[in-house]
């Protein structure tokens, strides 16, 4: 899975719209340089990206140095759920600057203590600590430890098994590694927690069991008995797909954490504040979670995390024994803000549910001209994707999916890599802040792109 995008300039036909420009040769040769440095110095991990060099960002768009504009459909990988570049946050950014506080530590300030506020208020009832971090991986890492430790205080010391889910991510430290299921980063756990096990994720399609007794079934297997479980941790959609677990499926296993004091953990990272057409996607399910994982969007802009949960379970250290150097941080929590102020007066969540039926709708249209190659695909709100198969087999085709997002990037349309547990899928997130209009324009691309990568890869 994964592979590099051509960074040798190439012709392509000039596009003019009025949401999109393409006038230059793509990369452009005078950032060549640069995509050269970034390989000379960083990772190869860190290629994968389509090879633009990035000079703004505003509302729903990306531009470059040399007059090329693209409809954004990554949002930053589903950060900028108010939009790139939104005036509210970027003044709220520059009127915290300007006060002089850039960071303070877990010190008191005025910014964390409003940000902490106003995340409790936008949580549902009984969930009113909130403990600021920096990242999703962060986030979801001091779930497993909050909820091993409850575990151990209400069962002793054997419950602490957490429970994952196949395909899942939660992030690419240890142990939200161990409790995702995605195969390529197995290979970088060296030392794989017996206690943290994945069940079958119930999509519908790759798992076609959706009953809960698969779930049982997999606590059966592996001998975790469920006074041995402290957590369960689901992303409310998979990630992948985008995919959501059964309304029933959900229902079931809150009941079955109430009934065995196992602690119920949301991640809510990239599908929280507005994305899903519902503030938090867990909504769509009718339960409530003990903890909710949550960042990328919560700003719309600079690193910042959140878990949110009962006081029961988020109130087991004393102080000083769970903090992080940059908590909090001033600069982080204005922009944070400023974002969800923004998702909340101008109802970008209700324009999310609104443009859901246009993108699915055109995602199925797809879908029905290519059955054989797009295996299934999905939207909730402002988040859609469509799974990409070889011919006539129910089995991940990366190479049409790459092939699907970089003719996108020549025609004016931004989507990142290829994700998904194999890299088979073609994911869609714009800004919340997209107009129909903007959207109708990239479906007609995406469906055009896919029509010409299945030619030319399957005649």
């Amino acid at each position: 899975m994964g592979k590099e995008f051509s960074i040798v300039p190439r012709t392509v036909a000039r596009v003019e719209t009025p949401h999109r420009r393409i006038v230059t040769q793509l990369p452009h040769p005078e950032s060549v340089p640069t995509l050269e440095k970034l390989r000379t110095f960083e990772p190869i991990s860190m290629r994968g990206q389509p090879p633009l060099v990035w000079e703004r960002a505003e509302g729903i768009f990306v531009y470059d140095k040399y007059g090329n504009q693209w409809i954004d459909w990554s949002s930053g990988v589903l950060v900028t759920n108010a939009g790139h570049a939104a005036p509210e946050i970027c003044q709220a950014i520059i009127d915290q600057v300007t006060s002089r506080l850039l960071h303070s530590y877990v010190f008191p300030n005025e910014e964390r203590a409003a940000l902490a506020e106003c995340l409790a208020g936008v949580a549902p009832e009984g969930l009113e600590k909130v403990f600021l971090l920096t990242t999703g991986s962060e986030a979801t890492e001091c779930a497993i430890k909050l909820s091993r430790a409850h575990g151990i205080k209400v069962g002793g010391r054997k419950k602490i098994g957490i429970v994952g889910f196949e395909r899942g991510f939660h992030g690419r430290t240890l142990g939200s590694q161990q409790a995702g299921g995605m195969a390529g980063q197995k290979t970088w756990i060296v030392n794989e927690d017996p206690a943290i096990v994945t069940a079958p994720f119930p999509d519908g399609y790759w798992q076609t069991d959706v009953s809960f007794e698969t779930f049982l079934a997999t606590l059966e297997q592996r001998g975790l008995k469920p006074e041995h479980v402290a957590g369960v941790l689901m992303e409310t959609y998979q990630g992948v797909g985008p995919d959501f677990a059964p309304v029933e499926y959900v229902r079931r296993m809150a009941e079955w954490c109430r009934k065995h004091q196992v602690v119920l953990v949301f991640d809510e990272v990239q599908a929280g504040f507005g994305r899903t057409g519902k503030f938090w996607a867990f909504e769509h399910y009718g339960v409530t979670p003990d903890v909710i994982c949550c960042g990328k969007g919560i700003s719309s802009s600079l690193p910042l995390s959140a878990v949110i949960g009962r006081a029961e379970i988020m109130d087991q250290f004393g102080p000083g024994s769970m903090t992080s150097t940059h908590t909090g941080n001033p600069v982080c929590c204005a922009a944070a803000l400023a974002s969800v102020s923004k998702i909340i007066r101008e109802d970008l969540t209700g324009n999310a549910a609104k443009l859901e039926k246009p993108l699915l709708d055109g995602l199925k249209r797809i879908h029905a001209k290519h059955p054989e190659v797009i295996g299934h695909v999905t939207a909730r709100g402002l988040v859609g994707g469509m799974q990409t198969v070889k011919r006539g087999l129910k089995e991940p085709d990366h190479d049409l999916a790459h092939s699907i997002i970089e003719r996108c990037f020549h025609q004016g349309l931004l989507l990142f890599a290829p994700v998904g547990a194999w890299g088979q899928t073609v994911k869609i997130a714009p800004p919340l802040t997209i107009t129909r209009a903007a959207m109708d324009e990239g479906i007609a691309v995406l469906e055009q792109a896919t029509d010409e990568a299945v030619a030319e890869l399957h005649g």
